[in-house]
């Protein structure tokens, strides 16, 4: 099984986005030698949680410190941008680091302010078509425009021949469906709905039709939010940060973009019992937010997934405040896989 992360930029309590980003790019390194598969990097704006708020600033930072695990975005939203400008964009990140980057593409609306900040035209914004934009990327990058096309003709880069794996990420059967008629690889966020992953993902599967993008067949994975602790008390108090995150954004209404990931310990004085008592394992058949408790526990939990969505691959988000702590659960989970280290380039 490949393990891989979504990285958030997590801002540690008492500290700034300058110690998050560099953490980030340590994360980077370390994941790389424990034999994660790929990093993605998140875009999230005006929020003071997360410092990832460009993806492809990190994917470039971190190609310089690392040689061979995949980078990415997870994801770049297509709603806010060119297609011409993701597709150039990416191919320069190819040619920087060939055979190492995925264009993770998403969309998402942040409320009006961001919304309105990263139009153009702030009379009449813009109805982004979200198939059309994706194909539109595709075709940059794939060089399909059709015969008589405007855009036809004209590559992004002639003298660079490989292509960022491309992948289409969502929370929706919309998203299986479009992702599975593009023939592009499709990855599921379970931790924000994961009830709808398991049938989203074989949803997928069996749609899937090859279309000249990449891929021959399905590649999906499933994204999920995970804390390991050095045994299942320990995994237990360290959902805390999670599930502790998510109960100050329920409160917080327009200020959701201030809200930090808070320690275990701030999450315990905060926390509802009922929120503090959200099952961190499949409970009754219903696949819970948050996968936290020791290493055994959790790979069980997570094969479990696996074998009900057929995700080829794991996807770990994790909102563990401090980042020392999160690099050791990357770590142990690392070893209840049994990846296989990487020497020191």
């Amino acid at each position: 099984m490949k393990l891989s992360i979504v990285d958030l930029g997590t801002v540690a309590p008492g500290t700034s986005e300058k110690e998050a980003l560099a953490d980030s790019l340590e994360n980077a390194r370390h994941a790389e030698r424990l034999g994660y598969h790929r990093v993605w990097f998140a875009e999230h704006h005006l929020s003071r949680s997360g410092a990832s708020h460009h993806p492809e600033l990190l994917i470039a930072a971190a190609a310089t410190v690392t040689s061979r695990i995949r980078l990415g975005s997870g994801a770049v939203l297509m709603n806010h941008y060119s297609p011409f400008k993701i597709a150039e964009m990416f191919k320069q990140l190819e040619a920087m680091a060939p055979g190492r980057i995925d264009l993770g593409m998403g969309r998402a609306t942040a409320g009006p302010v961001i919304d309105a900040a990263l139009q153009q035209n702030r009379e009449h914004p813009a109805q982004a078509d979200h198939q059309q934009q994706i194909l539109e990327t595709l075709a940059w990058l794939y060089e399909s425009f059709p015969e008589g096309h405007p855009f036809a003709g004209h590559p992004l880069m002639p003298t660079v021949p490989e292509v960022p794996q491309t992948w289409l990420l969502g929370s929706s059967p919309n998203g299986s469906n479009l992702a599975a008629a593009l023939g592009i690889g499709y990855t599921f966020a379970g931790f924000i709905n994961p009830r709808g992953a398991a049938p989203a993902l074989r949803q997928y599967r069996e749609n899937f039709t090859p279309q000249n993008f990449g891929l021959d067949s399905p590649r999906a994975i499933l994204a999920v939010n995970v804390a390991v602790g050095e045994n299942n008390a320990d995994g237990l108090h360290l959902a805390g940060s999670p599930k502790g995150f998510y109960a100050r954004l329920s409160r917080a209404g327009r200020n959701a973009g201030m809200v930090m990931v808070p320690s275990p310990e701030e999450a315990a004085r905060e926390m509802t019992q009922a929120e503090g008592d959200e099952p961190v394992t499949i409970t009754d058949g219903q696949w819970p937010k948050f996968v936290a408790g020791g290493p055994d526990e959790v790979r069980a939990t997570l094969e479990q997934m696996v074998e009900e969505s057929g995700a080829d691959e794991l996807m770990i988000q994790d909102l563990i405040a401090d980042p020392s702590t999160r690099r050791r659960s990357h770590e142990l989970l690392a070893q209840a896989f049994d990846l296989t280290p990487r020497p020191e380039p």
